[in-house]
């Protein structure tokens, strides 16, 4: 089967305004966020509106034996939603329906178009919320199962995978598969539905997403703790987590990220001169609590911790000032990659090792003559670094060594970006074999011929 015959086949599926091949396609639809996009030549980009027109659209790629790449926001920082030449790029947009919202089983039924902003403004009043926040309103759900994503809440209310009770999916021939449900504990066969969860849409394409939703606390505090050192912000955390309190947020901060953050934001954060000139990073703790009475005793114990733990000082925000600082916390990212960032890495460790990781990556910077700024998920591990190296055989072989240094401390090449295209050299280098092969042969199970999103992570390499 020719493009053209392909093209024609999709348009009958979905209708001629839902297909764009050659010149009517949008070039913002062919990249993600990752730093090194390389813009493909896709047969053509086709947007579905029902799950069974998805299924007509796999069989159709299986037929030409074309391959298929699922995009919901693209909202990514791997390159996993990039298509390949040649594929029919699967644009999820039209599928936005929130299809059900059911208060008494604490669960959202939704198509993978829609927007965490758009189910979260669905949610206000009842009480209840979705709490996967990984940085970027817009992501779709889609997106954040086929990523597994995280963000700074992941502390306490976990990731993608902890959320997620069912999903339908359409595999490579078309076929249909319903998988978990509305229930919160199931030990009836192999867990297709945490399988599928992270795998960058290798193995399946996702037409329906069940969440479970968590009670919504109203009552919020953001307490600012600056540090002499970024060492004794890491070496606090395991103490101030044990304490019980549980915050929502644990985000770590250096001068220069904060620096840059507040300065992109126009964000005063009101810091004494004095505690200015020798703070070197920043510790940010929100608390969250359904009782105002209950909120101030948390922070009263928190703020007190910390200054046992070593903080110069802590400063409790205006409310309006703490959404402020977090929102900027988000945009990290776009102020680092406005700022001329080359690479933006994600290594997670245990979180006693993250004081040592990050001294080894200091002393990686300095051996190398790299530049390289950092901000984190301090309270789950997940260590975020901005890397600012022109030259790329040296940004080649200093990554490796970032990622090798965080295996060697227990962790693992990425906490929430995932693998994608952008780290998929590494990834292959540094992992055992024997789950290389493993991983072949699920992808071979689920998708044969390799047409769904191929050549991304491990999942379709050559063995």
């Amino acid at each position: 089967m020719s493009e053209v015959e392909i093209v024609d086949e999709l348009r009958s599926i979905v209708g001629s305004a839902n297909v764009d091949a050659e010149d009517e396609i949008n070039p913002d639809v062919l990249h993600d966020e990752s730093l090194h996009p390389a813009p493909p030549e896709v047969c053509c980009v086709v947007r579905p509106r029902t799950h069974d027109e998805v299924c007509a659209i796999a069989r159709c790629c299986r037929e030409a034996g074309t391959p298929m790449v699922a995009r919901g926001s693209g909202t990514g920082l791997s390159g996993a939603a990039v298509p390949v030449d040649g594929a029919v790029l699967i644009s999820f947009e039209r599928m936005d329906k929130i299809i059900e919202i059911d208060l008494t089983n604490h669960v959202a039924v939704v198509e993978p178009g829609v927007t965490l902003e758009r189910l979260d403004n669905a949610l206000a009043g009842s009480g209840l919320y979705y709490p996967v926040h990984p940085g970027e309103r817009s992501g779709s759900l889609g997106g954040n199962v086929a990523t597994n994503a995280g963000g700074m809440r992941a502390v306490r209310d976990g990731v993608t995978r902890h959320h997620v009770l069912g999903l339908t999916v359409v595999l490579a021939d078309g076929t249909s598969l319903e998988l978990g449900g509305k229930f919160v504990k199931s030990s009836t066969g192999y867990d297709l539905v945490q399988l599928l969860i992270g795998s960058e849409g290798t193995l399946a394409l996702v037409t329906k997403v069940i969440v479970k939703l968590s009670p919504r606390r109203d009552h919020r505090a953001t307490l600012l703790a600056p540090f002499a050192t970024l060492e004794e912000v890491t070496e606090a955390i395991p103490h101030l987590v044990a304490t019980g309190v549980d915050p929502a947020i644990l985000e770590y901060l250096d001068l220069l990220t904060m620096a840059g953050i507040t300065a992109a934001a126009g964000l005063d954060l009101a810091i004494p001169p004095d505690v200015a000139d020798v703070a070197l990073a920043y510790l940010v703790v929100v608390l969250e609590s359904t009782a105002a009475d209950r909120l101030d005793d948390d922070a009263a114990e928190v703020a007190q911790h910390l200054a046992e733990l070593g903080a110069i000082d802590v400063y409790e925000l205006r409310p309006s000032v703490g959404a402020e600082l977090i929102a900027a916390r988000e945009r990290a990212f776009y102020v680092a990659k406005a700022n001329g960032a080359t690479d933006i890495i994600d290594v997670v460790v245990p979180r006693a090792a993250v004081a040592p990781y990050l001294a080894e990556v200091s002393a990686i910077a300095s051996r190398r003559q790299t530049f390289i700024t950092g901000c984190g998920h301090v309270g789950d591990g997940n260590v975020h670094l901005s890397v600012f190296e022109p030259d790329e055989l040296v940004r080649e072989e200093l990554l490796m060594e970032l990622f090798r240094a965080g295996l060697d401390h227990g962790g693992a090449i990425s906490g929430e970006h995932g693998i994608g295209t952008a780290k998929l050299s590494a990834y292959v280098a540094l992992t055992d074999p024997v789950r290389l092969e493993l991983e072949r042969r699920i992808k071979a199970a689920f998708d044969p011929t390799t047409l769904l999103n191929p050549g991304r992570s491990m999942r379709g390499t050559p063995s």
